[in-house]
């Protein structure tokens, strides 16, 4: 796992561009490490994992708060219910996601894959389980170096142990959103029968794929780690078209640290050609992703700020001014000034403040009931009896909200037609029925204007006005 991998330099051919493609230098060891940054990753994370666990638990009106149920195509979200014909509006709630994605790049780079991204507050877990049993980054180099006895097999077990009971709960909550969760739980409890036989009351399919995400949240977030950032995660390869040399990332100020070295306490280090930076190599030994900032900015870097915290600790134990790892830009390192207001973020800005407000006034205007309406298109167009004409029509009333509605069906025409609905009564549909029945729509043959006319019905719900749909749909009749 130490091996030392060969540079560049030393590579020719296929192993050059094996390299590029792939390079790990095996298990990162990470320093345990405090500091302002560190704090608001914990403050940021915590509330995301605690409502991530808890979510499936609360029930609003006898149902889990928020479940997809993807047998019955219904996605209950808090206190609305969602359908398969709402799937524009999950479509426009990931575009606008992306678009504030492309925002706070613009703005501050990747803080979300350094404070908020699942990856990383899952690996921040895995990383304290890391340190509780097997201490800091020189007590988990010695373990790892030291042969195999009782305290290696304790320390590494417990760690292993947390993980998986981490992993487990992650893959529980995950399929959860799913499945009503306390169900879920109950089905690994092991039951005995009658016959003394002991066996699990669970579908095989939810088993199944809450051990699959219980296992590759154990993979990802304890073996795999900064691989998934480099290698694995889009974002981190296109996040370079949305930098500009005012995007606010965390940077090394070359200019203020090197020559680096290591010095005495009272040396005039100015006087000996060197910088602030003592090569102390701290800002590595944090780094997540296994990167030293010191290179300059890297596609690999997720702006935790950890590198950040450990320099600005040694800044204190030299006297030195804090700040020679920084949250900044190229422009205020090589100008002295940052460009907040920039073309590129007021236009990500406007666009997502815009579909912001379209995405809620749709949520909000949004109507629990839905009609089809399709005319018959059989050998008759439509009939004539005693000088009125007639259609007939298949309607389907889809009641999406969360209670049972008797629904009134009303018919209009473009020009003030005196049409009529016949063969319909008020009928009372359950909470997601989906009802699909004949109707027959009359008027006068004198009132026609045109062979083709445009008609609209409305369905109505009886005690609530406010719950109400409409179609358009053809009326054929003869010509004059």
């Amino acid at each position: 796992m130490g091996e030392k991998i060969p540079t560049v330099e030393e590579k020719s051919g296929e192993e050059v561009r094996y390299r590029m493609l792939y390079d790990s230098n095996g298990r990162v060891y990470t320093r345990k490490i405090s500091g302002f940054y560190q704090k608001i990753r914990r403050y940021t994370g915590l509330p995301l994992i605690i409502g991530f666990l808890l979510m499936p638990w609360f029930t609003i009106d006898g149902r889990p708060a928020m479940l997809f149920d993807l047998p019955e195509r219904k996605f209950h979200i808090l206190w609305m219910t969602f359908w398969p014909q709402d799937g524009m509006l999950l479509a426009w709630l990931l575009i606008i996601a992306a678009f504030a994605l492309f925002t706070v790049t613009v703005l501050v780079g990747r803080v979300w894959c350094g404070f908020t991204c699942p990856q990383t507050v899952w690996t921040l877990m895995f990383i304290w389980a890391e340190h509780f049993c097997e201490g800091d980054r020189n007590k988990m180099i010695k373990l790892d170096k030291q042969g195999w006895n009782l305290e290696k097999v304790l320390r590494k077990g417990g760690k292993h142990g947390l993980w998986i009971l981490i992993a487990f709960i992650t893959g529980v909550t995950f399929v959860g959103y799913f499945t009503p969760i306390r169900e879920l739980l109950l089905g690994f409890v092991p039951s005995v029968d009658a016959s003394g036989f002991v066996g699990f009351n669970i579908h095989p399919a939810a088993a199944f794929w809450t051990l699959f995400f219980a296992f590759m949240t154990y993979l990802n977030a304890g073996w795999m780690r900064e691989q998934v950032c480099k290698y694995m995660c889009p974002y981190a390869r296109f996040q370079s078209v949305m930098y500009d040399t005012d995007t606010l990332a965390v940077h090394y100020d070359a200019a203020r640290g090197e020559h680096r070295g290591p010095r005495k306490a009272q040396e005039d280090y100015r006087a000996a050609g060197k910088g602030d930076c003592i090569d102390c190599s701290w800002c590595v030994q944090v780094c997540p992703v296994d990167i030293d900032i010191r290179d300059g900015l890297q596609y690999e870097c997720i702006n935790c700020g950890l590198c950040i915290d450990a320099c600005d600790q040694v800044m204190d134990k030299m006297n030195y001014d804090k700040g020679l790892i920084r949250f900044t830009s190229e422009d205020q390192l090589e100008n002295g000034a940052t460009h907040f207001l920039r073309p590129r973020l007021f236009g990500y800005s406007l666009a997502v403040l815009g579909m912001i407000a379209a995405f809620a006034y749709t949520v909000g205007t949004r109507q629990p009931v839905s009609v089809d309406v399709i005319r018959d298109r059989g050998a008759r167009l439509y009939r004539v009896s005693n000088d009125v004409v007639q259609n007939v029509y298949t309607v389907k009333i889809n009641n999406m909200d969360r209670r049972a509605h008797s629904y009134n069906i009303t018919v209009e025409g473009e020009h003030g037609e005196d049409f009529r609905i016949r063969g319909y009564r008020a009928l009372e549909l359950e909470e997601g029925e989906i009802f699909t029945l004949p109707v027959r729509v009359s008027v006068p043959r004198d009132q026609l204007q045109t062979s083709k006319n445009t008609i609209y019905m409305t369905v109505t719900a009886k005690d609530d006005s406010s719950i109400t749909a409409r179609e358009e749909a053809s009326f054929i009749g003869p010509t004059k």
